[in-house]
């Protein structure tokens, strides 16, 4: 019959135009893939097909192993009663590929239609697209070959929606591709997540990198596991958990580099394109990693190809407008902005999809004046014409069947009004399952529009079938493995308009009916792995206007935003979470669900903003007030930690000593896990910076008592530290200060141990950096200058400004004073601006101690002042445990510039102040250093009895440390006063 197509193999026939497999009367479904493997070996029938050209001929879009390919292999034997050991039909080569070896007849009309028949739909999006493209393909294709040659490339493919970007980039990774010597992945940002899923589209390309290729698994283990640990799928229970443990505190930054490292390792095997579409949706994450992609100067042989609407940025504010800007300045970058059609193109497109045609001239311009040159507009209201029959073929040739002034009248003036045309002509069945997928997202699993109409999944996914085999506004997507281990069909919109259009259709209440019901199904489905979908289920169940819900699974997916160090989706996440919970009834329920969002809230704000930052403690008071309004809830711990650690932080010690307190009067009521340690810990943190060292020292013995490494080893993620590793770094402090000097440095050795060996970044830069304070406190400037190098190397890499500044401070206080230095105090005062920055006023009256003592001597109005300064603050805020230091480096500078004649007797008040302190606060270290430099006033002026009975007691009660500076100086000032 005219316009039939077909291939018969007895006794089959292949439909090209239905895309059915029929055995005489009797149609066999086949999926669309599967049908394109057949096709494609029945054209080279006799022939041996390699694997490598199967795929690239069938799965051109994507990048898939031979899996994959053995799966459609597998089902054509089924569909064909083929024995694969004693084949009628298709014949396996080992390792090698496929042969058709049965014979055919594609029937005498076959050639002659080819010649006359229309291109498919199928691939009319693709000539779309393509057509007048040459010169962004040859832009494209130069763009590759630098990256060949080891030049990294970063490129933004921009254009309007329906202009063609995602067809040119999938015609541009099919040449890349073709000859294998290219590989590439993708993904895709997704509109109903916006910029919650942190890392979505780059996770989604490493999946697709991964699935087929162990070698890549094993490339990400090396290089990226924490990576690898967010794609599940591809471990192990027991690699899970391995990779948890080594994943332990990460950060953004480790995110960031484990990545890269990761594909600098895959493209030294081959050149790789990472392209992300849609990038008008992506996450910050993703942004970031795009960003430092392109600001790497390595040689690298890696592509990465982002897509996104230009409209979408202005409409919506998104950072990515910044971020491309910002490398487009700085020449990181490369973008390529696609145009509309122009008329001769259209033409063109016309010439290739009609090869044989009569169509006046003016067609292609009523074309182009209709759709402006929007490629998927123009597809559509070709489409339109040849459903209305206005394009028909007559004797063999393509002609307009009416009149183009009528034509004109008939076609719809706008995209939307053509889709719903389109849509209306569909059964009333197929609308439905349309409209229901528009709600399941761009790509959906026909278990999930199934429980949307309440329907039997087997009818949805037959109609799904054949509008995917028609490319009528879906494709098909390949199956999802769903937690119970079956298969279900899955399915994408051909483009986001469609499923825009579809979705707008529904009323308000009809699409939170089936926002409602798919997130139930969703949710009954996945059970106790809710959490891996729970952006997704978050979505949902807030456009069902069930907040309860959708609150609860914000708070899981931010969450899993922690686990990738992904903070400003975590902070966002948790916000909305609070907003959605603040539309329900005042209960105690939604109390709780509010508690948790606010202590979820906490870490990544602190992470972003700064352990002393007015959020973080608004967030960590309003958490309290919910302890207080709920009793006596395990959250407690937490609560009471934030709160605390912004107090000290914020240099608030009287708020903070009563948080402590607080710890253990809860500790001896509460059985909660943890809290008694806690409240030691937190004591002690308290107690050492108010100087009270010997209370410090009692509560440091307490806590470790009742230590368990094991038990408190997840400590790390709630509370950012390791108690074993925190705690014997103050203790350590304490330790020296009271002049067991020894045990001091014995306890900070085996802190940096202990977070060598926990790998934990933050425990790691805690322990380095604590440790090159305590060798300043020694006075030993070559030790602590190593510990600073160290703690700085490891906050750079893992981004802790914080504990990057602080080492930076004990650095410059150690190169000061030695020759040729330069730079030591500017490196200070930055440093100290850093440790400001982050809100962080703990420790500040120590560290302008040290900026005071590394001004030259020339600058003593400027060293009193700023020692002046840190008493000051010291005596607001109650920090003392550097306050007898500062009173003798007062005395110091006064000394410094007092005459031979007078002028001492400020400097000796200074210095009696000082011992004053120090006894006070037990602090033996520091009173054996004042009455030293006492004793040397004493000693010039020739008081050489008073400079004894003043050093010797003192240095009497030392019994360890006897070969460190202070006491090593207080050793020698007594042999020149006779002991």
């Amino acid at each position: 019959m005219p316009g039939e197509r077909r291939i018969h193999f007895e006794p089959f026939a292949l439909d090209l135009v239905n895309e059915c497999l029929w055995k005489g009367p009797q149609a066999i479904k086949l999926r669309p893939k599967t049908f394109a493997v057949l096709e494609f070996l029945l054209g080279r029938a006799g022939q041996l097909v390699p694997k490598e050209h199967l795929i690239d001929a069938v799965w051109r879009d994507t990048f898939v192993g031979e899996a994959v390919l053995k799966v459609a292999i597998r089902e054509l034997r089924e569909a064909l009663a083929d024995d694969p050991k004693a084949p009628r039909f298709i014949e396996t080569a080992h390792r090698r590929g496929y042969r058709f070896i049965a014979p055919i007849d594609a029937g005498p009309a076959a050639a002659h239609e080819r010649a006359v028949a229309p291109v498919a739909s199928r691939d009319a999006d693709r000539l779309a697209g393509l057509v007048g493209r040459d010169r962004a393909l040859a832009r494209m294709d130069g763009w590759l070959e630098r990256v060949r040659r080891g030049e990294r490339q970063v490129v933004f493919l921009t254009g309007e929606a329906g202009i063609g970007k995602t067809t040119l980039l999938d015609a541009f990774l099919h040449g890349a591709t073709a000859d294998r010597g290219v590989r590439a992945c993708s993904g895709q940002c997704l509109e109903q997540y916006g910029m919650s899923e942190a890392y979505f589209p780059v996770l989604e390309a490493m999946r697709q990198l991964s699935r087929d290729d162990a070698a890549v698994v094993d490339v990400l283990r090396a290089h990226a596991p924490m990576w690898l640990l967010q794609m599940p799928s591809l471990v192990t229970p027991a690699d899970r958990e391995s990779l948890a443990r080594e994943a332990l505190g990460a950060t953004r930054d480790r995110m960031l580099r484990e990545i890269a490292d990761a594909l600098d390792a895959l493209t030294a095997r081959a050149p790789l394109v990472l392209a992300l579409e849609d990038l008008h949706w992506s996450d910050y994450s993703t942004l970031d990693l795009v960003s430092y992609l392109a600001r790497q100067r390595r040689p690298g042989r890696l592509m990465v190809i982002g897509t996104y609407r230009p409209a979408e940025l202005i409409a919506s504010g998104h950072p990515l407008k910044t971020v491309k800007q910002e490398l487009l300045a700085r020449q990181q970058c490369e973008e390529l902005a696609l145009e509309y059609l122009s008329e001769d193109a259209v033409a063109q497109h016309l010439d290739a999809r009609f090869p044989a045609h009569a169509f006046p001239t003016e067609l292609a311009a009523l074309i182009h004046e209709r759709t402006e040159g929007n490629p998927l507009f123009m597809v559509n209201t070709i489409d339109y014409l040849l459903t209305e029959h206005l394009i028909e073929q007559r004797d063999d040739r393509w002609r307009m069947s009416a009149a183009i002034d009528t034509v004109k009248v008939g076609v719809p003036d706008s995209i939307r009004h053509l889709i719903d045309t389109h849509i209306e002509r569909l059964d009333a069945g197929d609308q439905r399952i349309l409209e229901a997928a528009s709600v399941a997202g761009a790509e959906f699993s026909i278990a999930s529009v199934a429980a949307a109409l309440d329907s039997d999944p087997a009818d949805v996914d037959a109609r799904c079938d054949v509008l995917s085999r028609r490319h009528q506004f879906i494709r098909d997507a390949g199956g999802e493995v769903l937690p119970t281990g079956e298969t279900a069909g899955r399915y994408g919109f051909v483009h986001a308009v469609y499923r825009h259009v579809l979705y707008e259709r529904l009323s308000v209440s009809r699409r939170a009916l089936l926002h409602r019901r798919i997130g139930d199904q969703r949710e009954a489905l996945y059970r106790d792995r809710a959490a891996d979908i729970a952006a997704e289920l978050a979505m949902h169940f807030e456009r069902a206007a069930n907040h309860h819900k959708a609150a609860r699974y914000l708070q899981q997916a931010a969450d899993t935003a922690m686990q990738r160090s992904a903070y400003r989706e975590a902070v966002a996440l948790s916000r909305r979470g609070l907003e959605l919970l603040a539309t329900l009834p005042d209960t105690p329920d939604r109390a709780r669900q509010e508690l948790w969002l606010c202590i979820t809230l906490g870490v990544p704000l602190i992470a972003t903003e700064g352990y002393a930052a007015s959020s973080v403690g608004d967030v960590y008071r309003r958490a309290r007030t919910l302890c207080d309004r709920l009793g006596d809830t395990p959250e407690i711990s937490q609560v009471l930690w934030g709160l605390w650690t912004f107090s000290v932080l914020k240099a608030d010690l009287p708020a903070a000593l009563e948080i402590a307190d607080e710890f253990l009067r809860l500790a001896e009521r509460l059985q909660y896990p943890g809290l008694a340690v806690r409240g030691h810990w937190a004591m002690e943190i308290t107690a050492t910076h108010q100087g009270e060292f010997a209370r410090a020292v009692d509560h440091f013995d307490k806590a470790l008592s009742l230590y368990e490494p094991e038990r408190h080893r997840g400590d790390a993620l709630q509370y950012a530290l390791d108690p074993g590793v925190a705690m014997r770094c103050f203790a350590a402090w304490s330790l020296w200060f009271v002049g067991q000097i020894d045990r001091s440095l014995a306890c900070m050795h085996e802190a940096v141990a202990l977070a060598h060996e926990i790998r934990e970044p933050h425990g790691m830069a805690h322990a380095l950096v604590f440790a090159a304070v305590l060798h300043q406190l020694r006075r030993e400037p070559l030790l602590a200058e190593q510990q600073a190098d160290a703690a700085i190397a490891v906050s750079d890499e893992h981004g802790l400004a914080l504990y990057q500044a602080m080492a930076s401070i004990v650095r410059g206080s150690s190169l000061a004073g030695r020759p040729g230095d330069t730079d030591a105090v500017d490196l200070m005062r930055r440093a100290l601006a850093a440790w400001q920055d982050t809100g962080a006023q703990l420790m500040r009256p120590h560290f302008l101690g040290l900026l005071a003592a590394a001004l030259p001597p020339s600058t003593d109005d400027e060293g009193l002042a700023v020692l002046a300064e840190a008493l000051a603050l010291s005596a607001s805020t109650g920090e003392r445990c550097y306050e007898a230091e500062l009173h003798r480096l007062t005395g110091e500078r006064l000394l410094a510039r007092a005459t031979e004649q007078g002028g001492t007797a400020a400097a000796e008040a200074c210095f009696q102040e000082s011992l004053a302190i120090a006894r006070r606060q037990g602090a033996l270290s520091l009173e054996l250093r004042t009455a030293v430099s006492l004793a040397r006033v004493h000693r010039r002026r020739g008081r050489h009895d008073l400079a004894r009975d003043l050093v010797a007691p003192i240095y009497g009660r030392f019994s360890e440390g006897l070969e460190t500076p202070d006491v090593r100086e207080a050793r020698a000032l007594l042999e020149t006063v006779g002991e």
